[in-house]
């Protein structure tokens, strides 16, 4: 099976890792943070989300194409403000991806939120 590498220049990643990954019909993506988009959750979901799209859009997909999304938050406490972003996001999208949230002990860069996504690359398998 053949893999392909999805990268966005001017991005920072914090260790070893590619930021998306195309294979076999699926497409996933390493979570996401923004600490630079501010200090608060909103902010930060809002950043991780844009450069979930552009990542998207690099690979040539849409947020249509997601199936399964990660939400981790530094604290639980952030889980309405989160999801007030996160609803706004995937409002116009017919089948939303299934989704997790859940609450991490750390996360990297001191970010409040971090998002995983994995989805499908084409409609049949």
């Amino acid at each position: 099976m053949e893999k392909e590498q999805i990268e966005l220049e001017g991005v920072n990643k914090y260790g070893p890792y590619s930021a998306g990954v195309k294979a076999g019909g699926t497409i996933w993506l390493s979570g996401q943070i923004d600490v630079e988009a501010g200090d608060d959750v909103k902010a930060q979901t809002q950043g991780a989300l844009d450069k979930i799209d552009a990542l998207l859009d690099a690979a040539q997909l849409s947020k249509h194409n997601l199936c399964f999304a990660q939400v981790l938050l530094a604290d639980i406490n952030d889980f309405a403000a989160m999801n007030e972003v996160y609803g706004a996001w995937v409002e116009d999208i017919e089948v939303r991806p299934a989704r997790a949230a859940f609450a991490a002990a750390a996360l990297p860069a001191g970010a409040l939120v971090e998002i995983v996504v994995q989805g499908a690359c084409r409609t049949s398998f």
